[in-house]
């Protein structure tokens, strides 16, 4: 009896070694997944807070929760299930598909882009002004429908980077991705919108920090006007060099490669240019801008077209 309830134990804790052992690998490959997807997450975070300013103070944590849980259905309703899906049976739809979420990124970009440029209204901002519950409504469709595709972006990376793993490893490494940089990106975008009203509890009530807490209130208070309207243009910024950069990268995987080691070169010069200090951080934004660039051009062609569809139906109309 003893020696079978020890043989018993002997079996359990192999058996938990086995679990430990398989917790370490999906923990480290989720890891690297995670910094593989890092610039997309930085990408997320500069997107998400343009989509809650505005509101009032009462809406904006509820806003970024309703845009959070969109996020994570998003990434484990429909794109883990999706990407192991494509994975086993088509892989070969995957970059086609990024590449239509990538021209998306450019098309939103652009279009922000020509607003900022030459402001037009057509009614309807002053109409959603007038319905707050409609404007939320819509803002929120709009955060979801951006995450969607930066999302794919970060679990086809995540992806890639477990490609030879099993397919209960890949799905458990995509589950651990998914929530952490959900938790984490939209932990941050709360954290950037409350910052005002965390400027101002400093400022009315310094407690222990005295003169010091109500001065650093009332810089925060002052710098997050700014803050957001920088991010902001971040925003439209990382939707355009994303973009682009997804684009770029299809193109080069269906053998159009030339503009993809173009940008390459370019960086590479201006890293060696920058050198050990500057030269990662201007080889960045050599290889950014020129994405960027793309992305405008790319954009600029899918608005003028959207544009054009109207006007095309009206006259049809008219005949």
């Amino acid at each position: 009896m003893a020696a079978g309830l020890l043989a018993l134990l002997d079996d359990i804790a192999v058996i938990a070694k086995v679990a430990a052992a398989s917790v370490d690998d999906v923990t480290g490959m989720a890891a690297k997944a995670s910094a593989k997807a890092v610039g997309v997450v930085v990408d997320d975070a500069a997107v998400a807070p343009r989509y809650v300013t505005g509101f009032s103070a009462a809406r904006e944590l509820p806003i970024v929760a309703k845009i959070a849980t969109g996020s994570i259905k998003n990434k484990l309703l429909f794109l883990l299930p999706g990407c192991l899906a494509l994975s086993a049976f088509a892989p070969w739809a995957i970059t086609p598909l990024l590449m239509l979420g990538g021209s998306y990124l450019c098309y939103e970009g652009a279009e922000k882009l020509l607003q900022l440029i030459r402001p037009h209204d057509d009614g309807e901002a002053a109409i959603l002004d007038a319905d707050p519950v409609a404007r939320e409504k819509m803002m929120v469709a709009g955060a979801i429908r951006t995450d969607f595709i930066l999302s794919a972006e970060i679990m086809a990376i995540s992806l890639g980077t477990v490609a030879d793993a099993e397919i209960g490893q890949q799905a458990l490494v995509l589950a651990v991705v998914a929530v952490a940089i959900t938790i984490l990106v939209y932990g941050v975008v709360a954290l950037i919108v409350k910052a005002d009203d965390m400027g101002v509890a400093l400022y009315r009530n310094p407690g222990f920090t005295g003169q010091f807490g109500r001065s650093t209130g009332r810089t925060i208070v002052l710098a997050v006007p700014k803050m957001l309207s920088a991010l902001a243009t971040i925003g439209m910024a990382a939707m355009l060099w994303v973009g682009g950069g997804i684009v770029l990268h299809g193109l080069e995987t269906f053998g159009l490669g030339w503009p993809s080691h173009a940008l390459h070169d370019l960086a590479v010069g201006a890293t060696r240019i920058g050198g050990s200090v500057l030269g990662p951080i201007l080889g960045w934004l050599a290889g950014a801008t020129g994405a960027g660039v793309f992305g405008v051009l790319l954009g600029g062609i899918i608005v003028a077209a959207m544009h054009l569809l109207p006007n095309r139906e009206s006259a049809a109309g008219q005949h």
